[in-house]
């Protein structure tokens, strides 16, 4: 007994530990981005995204590169939201991976596409390019249709067919805003040594979409979405603004993305044999940067927005968090020569430790923590001060920082103005850590066990549902 008493009493502090110092660094990094929230505002007031239009005329061109695979029900709209940017000069280009639904019908249909030859000017290892396709309606709309060979793969294919300096990755399912591209830009004008950047990815689930843009921002009803909205608020307000601070984005989103195609080219492009290439990529970005001696800048920007549907099926989510989780692992231990290595700076001394140990174990010790506070409890071997202090650490202290989160929203960017909506997300804070949070620390620690044991790099499957449409309720596209 008191061997177990041992254990037991060793996995509950430790999971103490762990869940006050995660918790804690969010709040610090949380500060951090309140800091540089309230810098970025300020610079926002001296100046306008028109006046900005009007003296943008040397502005570099910009490929959106779009990757597709079986997106029929979203993939015109999103198209849609595109050709309507405000932007000088910029090309779309959809990549069909290979799917086996009516999406490359769809678009054919909806833009008048017609086979038209086309170069590529890299030769990024890709599945086979069945044929190129341009808009009759649009000149500046491509698409390419390709055998299937993942994501990554697609982004390769866009990024060789890409004629511009930048290219930016976006998923087909997102809806970027008018403006999103003038903004995501801008690091790129302000510092000729800005290799990526990337802007803020909002849930589109319950927003009303009209004619490819997102009209009146409501919460999602779906309880399982409205956790997400927090999620993301939390990841990009409180968390990816305070590391873009510090000097350590390791994260710009798949879903909306800025780079210089140069710069991609001469890494390799994206890797394909890894569920997370979006963050493999941005840690290589630095760990070639650093190594080569090259000054450069990898930038988190919160105004420009990027809308997506989120998953509302739990059995969808769980199969979300579990590749995010294995993609993680795959790009932190290919990458592992920089953990703890003051030769990358702030990049390996303080980013890749904390993704590391925080954010890669984190839910086998967390998952580890509640049972053994389980076992311990129902054998009455836990003291109630010790409970006490699990409780506020594991249940209230993640509460307090998802509500400063949303503090951070609101004195921002304020997107959901009604007061219902605001407190529903108040709620969703207060109820996140009873159920969910486990939840999630189940899914990650069952993607970290087949990441080790299975070796599986497989995608998993995403339904989409369709935009919301303020007029009908069905998507224009269909």
């Amino acid at each position: 007994m008191s061997v177990l008493f041992f254990v037991l009493m060793t996995l509950n502090v430790l999971n103490l530990v762990y869940l006050l110092l995660l918790n804690t660094t969010y709040l610090v990094i949380s500060l951090l981005s309140f800091k540089a929230l309230r810098k970025y505002s300020r610079r926002l007031k001296s100046f306008s995204v028109d006046h900005l239009l009007g003296n943008i005329g040397g502005a570099p061109p910009i490929t959106i590169v779009v990757p597709c695979y079986n997106e029929e029900p979203t993939c015109v709209e999103s198209v849609r939201s595109l050709l309507n940017l405000h932007y000088p000069d910029y090309e779309v280009m959809v990549v069909n991976d290979g799917s086996r639904d009516e999406t490359l019908a769809r678009l054919i249909e909806a833009y008048e596409l017609e086979p038209t030859p086309r170069m590529p000017l890299s030769n990024l290892p890709t599945a086979e390019v069945r044929s190129v396709y341009k808009s009759q309606k649009f000149i500046n709309l491509w698409v390419i249709d390709k055998a299937n060979g993942g994501k990554a793969d697609a982004l390769n294919c866009g990024i060789n067919f890409c004629q511009s300096p930048l290219f930016s990755a976006i998923d087909a399912d997102s809806l970027l805003e008018a403006d999103a591209l003038l903004r995501v830009v801008r690091p790129f004008l302000e510092n000729a040594h800005t290799v990526a950047s990337g802007g803020i990815v909002r849930i589109a689930n319950g927003c009303e979409i009209e004619h490819g843009k997102v009209g009146r921002v409501r919460l999602p009803k779906s309880f399982v979405a409205r956790l997400q909205v927090l999620e993301y608020l939390r990841a990009f307000l409180a968390g990816r603004m305070g590391w873009s601070e510090l000097g350590g984005t390791f994260v710009i989103s798949g879903a909306f993305g800025l780079f210089r195609r140069s710069t991609v080219v001469e890494l390799g492009g994206y890797d394909t044999r890894t569920v997370g290439e979006d963050m493999e990529l941005i840690i290589r970005l630095h760990r070639h940067c650093i190594e080569a001696n090259m000054p450069y800048e990898i930038a988190y920007i919160p105004d420009p927005v990027a809308w997506t549907q989120c998953p509302e099926d739990l059995k969808i989510l769980s199969g979300q968090r579990d590749r995010w989780q294995r993609g993680l692992m795959e790009a932190l231990i290919k990458h592992r020569v920089m953990f703890f290595n003051p030769r990358y700076g702030r990049v390996g001394m303080l980013a890749y430790p904390y993704y590391f140990l925080l954010e890669m174990l984190g839910p086998f010790i967390e998952l580890a923590g509640y049972v053994s506070v389980v076992i311990t409890l129902l054998l009455g071997m836990i003291s109630i001060p010790f409970l006490m202090a699990f409780f506020l650490v594991a249940f209230v202290y993640g509460g307090v920082i998802s509500i400063f989160s949303l503090a951070l929203e609101e004195l921002t960017f304020r997107r959901y103005q009604r007061l219902s909506d605001l407190f529903g997300l108040i709620l969703t804070a207060m109820l996140e850590s009873f159920g969910y949070r486990q939840l999630l620390s189940w899914w990650r620690f069952r993607g970290m066990v087949k990441r080790i044991f299975k070796g599986q790099t497989g995608w998993g499957k995403m339904t989409r549902t369709g935009f919301q449409q303020r007029a009908s309720g069905t998507s224009t596209g269909r």
